[in-house]
């Protein structure tokens, strides 16, 4: 298998996303609401990593990175006695 960048990138984006929303469920209190405006910032950032973070996973699932094959240059054949003349 080839390497994809792709393929790292969606898994941190989804696990760093995992980890904020579980922390956005267990650890939000008021401190936390007064100072974002009452927003839950931790689950909505933790929500938002872990769609793209499934995304690009998605994407490497459903366009591969294919292996570019080079065909070796065709050497002009050799004049024989026949095609010589």
């Amino acid at each position: 298998m080839l390497f994809d960048i792709r393929t790292i990138v969606g898994t941190l984006l989804g696990l760093y996303g995992l980890i904020l929303l579980v922390t956005g469920l267990v650890a939000d209190d008021a401190t936390d609401q007064a100072r974002s405006g009452g927003w839950n910032t931790n689950l909505w950032a933790g929500v938002g990593m872990l769609v793209v973070g499934v995304a690009f996973l998605a994407w490497v699932r459903l366009r591969p990175v294919k292996e570019l094959v080079h065909a070796a240059p065709e050497k002009p054949e050799e004049p024989t006695a026949e095609t010589a003349g």
